[in-house]
């Protein structure tokens, strides 16, 4: 007898393929789909949200490039002002209109380059004159704070030199800051005589 060309079952009878029907292959193929686009669609409303929701920036006044300056006194027009980064005390003048017609401007330091939240003072001439200061005694009329000012800042305050600036930042360190200028006659240094000198050119 020939050999068979096909392998013996050994009894077990195969099953036939059972085909489903093509309303049911649909259906599936329809919810794949609906599922791909869910996904698709929850991806792109959480990217136009996340877009769409900047963070919050806390933008100080060195990063503007301003500074806001008080100014007050013998001017046309005192107020506050903003000026560019880097102003010098004549702009700041020149903002509230000018000096007055009774400014002595003679030991203002116009050239000085201002810091943001000062308060400059534009003197008269009886007001120098009742302060007994003169060009040569003080650099500048602009208040300087006694919190902020650098060692070269207080430097131009009349009676006060390099070894009574850094007294002036010690104490401030020391203590968290000036409440008063009335303070500065707690520096060894500062007596009754500079401190009338002194106060009408500082403030805190």
């Amino acid at each position: 007898m020939a050999a068979s060309r096909f392998p013996e079952t050994t009894g077990r009878r195969i099953r036939p393929v059972r085909r489903l029907p093509a309303g049911v292959v649909l259906s599936c193929v329809l919810l794949a789909g609906a599922s791909v686009v869910g996904m698709s669609a929850c991806t792109t409303a959480g990217a136009r949200d996340s877009a769409s929701s900047p963070a919050s920036v806390v933008v100080s006044a060195a990063a503007t490039g301003t500074v806001f300056v008080h100014v007050v006194g013998e001017v046309e027009h005192p107020g506050v002002y903003t000026l560019p980064a880097g102003s010098r005390v004549v702009d700041a003048i020149s903002a509230a209109g000018g000096a007055g017609s009774e400014a002595e401007l003679s030991g203002v330091n116009l050239a000085r380059v201002v810091s943001d939240g000062e308060q400059i003072v534009v003197p008269s001439e009886a007001d120098v004159a009742a302060s007994g200061a003169t060009p040569e005694d003080s650099a500048t009329s602009a208040r300087v704070n006694l919190n902020t000012a650098t060692a070269e800042e207080l430097d131009t305050l009349p009676r006060v030199g390099p070894a009574m600036a850094q007294k002036i930042i010690a104490y401030r360190t020391e203590h968290g800051g000036f409440q008063s200028v009335e303070e500065l006659l707690n520096i060894s240094g500062v007596g009754e005589k500079t401190f009338a000198e002194l106060e009408p050119w500082v403030t805190v």
